[in-house]
């Protein structure tokens, strides 16, 4: 079966199929049918994963003749839109760790570097205690889960469990608590992530497969009072929000048309006479991501038509690329806010030796659906006609919430990393074996520790990077606007 693994990897395969990516696990796990793996086999495989990568190895970062990273930074800006990296660039300048949110490219290169087990899962490739939060299912649910997935692709779990614990030590110092508490909570963060894998793996698979993180039972764990109260006005706040809402915050009528509302630099139209037919390709992507869709779904979009389409800028790390909201109606109290979003290569891709897939659109949707428990019902991809460019289409969350990290104590950390390190080890579940992610990591106090070591070591690496990046737009290497939130 591993030899048979090898030849697909190298052969290729079809569009939508799961590649089972050759590992380091035993031939003799490998060679039994998964009816005759009993868990004993299947912890007992994840064990003998230390044995070519102990888990005290992942102390280590090896930050000689890497890469330079504004050299990274500017690679990895040249397919962008050039007039809008400037704000990227200035976003990315505030701080350590808005410098750590846009700078996936660099950590992945770091990654790279560094021992790894071999064991693959669909990985986040950009996971960061900032790309978790609750949003609302299509059934109305509130869900806790991983949010962004613009780098992810399948790559050794361990990846995603260091960018996240390394960004809750930048997070962590940023709010200026102590070394030995910072410390505490980036092994707290593994310990909860390794007590959830083995959780997962005592389970049933549909039952694992299935197993949600209910925001409203996530804040009643909440050991801060005051947190948990600021917390329950959020979630009642966001539950009374819909497209109504949407259209008021975001859109107006002009001469009896809905149009989105200009707030540049950040939100514009796009100039037809400088990009002429414009208006006409967005209704041909429209018509194009639709036929991704499964059928019930095209069925529920035909029911909206195209109002209004502008020009959006997001986050930090997808400055540049284009990204658009879409304004639909199914009649006059009826709208639908849909954002359109170029897909490039995953950061990851170069460091892994996996397929490609037929667009990086398709990457981003295949990857989603795999990691996120309850997925959003408008998600799908195209390739631009005109532009050749890869797009997903996902839903505007209506029902979005952020947490409040900034004013975060020691107390709301710890139970922030808890809530993330459940809810990633249950996005990596879904692709992979929890037993064998388990049994590697045993009780999990010693690569806890080595983590957290690591982050330690990360988090330094962050600041010197950052300020490289503070010289380089002082010596106007790369342009910044500081002025842009």
């Amino acid at each position: 079966m591993a030899k048979q693994n090898e030849k697909t990897e190298k052969n290729g395969s079809k569009s939508g199929e799961i590649v089972r990516h050759p590992t380091k696990l035993h031939e003799s796990f490998l060679a039994k049918p998964a009816y005759h793996r009993t868990k004993a086999d299947r912890y007992d495989a994840g064990k003998k994963l230390r044995l070519h990568c102990p888990p005290k190895s992942h102390s280590e970062l090896n930050a000689h003749d890497r890469p330079n990273p504004i050299d990274l930074l500017i690679e990895s800006g040249a397919s962008r839109n050039q007039e809008l990296l400037p704000i990227r660039y200035g976003r990315m300048s505030v701080s350590p760790f808005t410098f750590y949110r846009g700078a996936a490219a660099i950590m992945a290169s770091d990654l790279s570097r560094t021992p790894t087990t071999g064991y693959y899962v669909q990985a986040c490739g950009d996971c960061h205690l900032a790309n978790f939060g609750a949003f609302a299912t299509a059934e109305h649910r509130i869900v806790f889960d991983v949010n962004d997935f613009d780098e992810t692709y399948p790559a050794p779990w361990e990846w995603d469990l260091k960018r996240l614990a390394a960004s809750f030590v930048i997070a962590c110092q940023n709010n200026g608590f102590s070394a030995d508490d910072t410390h505490f909570v980036a092994r707290h963060l593994v310990q909860c992530y390794n007590q959830k894998m083995h959780e997962l793996a005592e389970m049933p698979v549909l039952e694992a497969w299935a197993y949600i993180m209910d925001y409203q039972e996530l804040i009643k764990m909440f050991k801060d009072k005051k947190l948990e109260k600021i917390s329950k006005k959020q979630l009642s706040k966001a539950q009374k929000v819909d497209g109504i809402h949407e259209m008021i915050k975001m859109a107006h009528v002009v001469h009896g048309q809905p149009k989105i509302i200009d707030v540049p630099p950040l939100i514009f139209h796009s100039d037809e006479q400088a990009h002429p037919g414009f208006i006409e390709s967005a209704h041909r992507t429209v018509k194009k991501y639709q036929s991704s869709l499964p059928i019930e779904r095209r069925i529920l979009l035909d029911k909206y038509e195209l109002a209004d389409i502008a020009m959006k800028v997001v986050g930090v790390g997808s400055v540049g690329t284009f990204c658009a909201a879409a304004l639909f109606f199914a009649g006059e109290n009826d709208p639908l806010f849909l954002q359109i979003k170029e897909a490039q290569r995953s950061v990851l891709e170069p460091y892994v030796n996996q397929r490609s897939f037929i667009s990086q659109g398709e990457r981003v949707v295949y990857g989603q659906r795999i990691m996120q428990a309850a997925g959003d019902i408008f998600l799908g991809h195209l390739i631009g006609d005109v532009s050749g460019r890869h797009y997903y289409i996902r839903k505007l969350h209506d029902v979005k919430i952020k947490p409040m990290i900034e004013s975060f104590n020691v107390t709301d950390m710890l139970d922030y990393a808890r809530y993330c390190g459940w809810t990633l080890a249950r996005a990596h579940g879904r692709s992979a074996d929890p037993a064998i992610i388990a049994g590697y990591m045993g009780k999990g106090k010693e690569i806890a520790e080595a983590i957290a070591d690591f982050s330690f070591a990360y988090a330094d690496l962050n600041l010197r990077d950052h300020h490289l990046l503070l010289n380089a737009i002082k010596a106007k290497i790369v342009p910044a606007k500081l002025d842009i939130e």
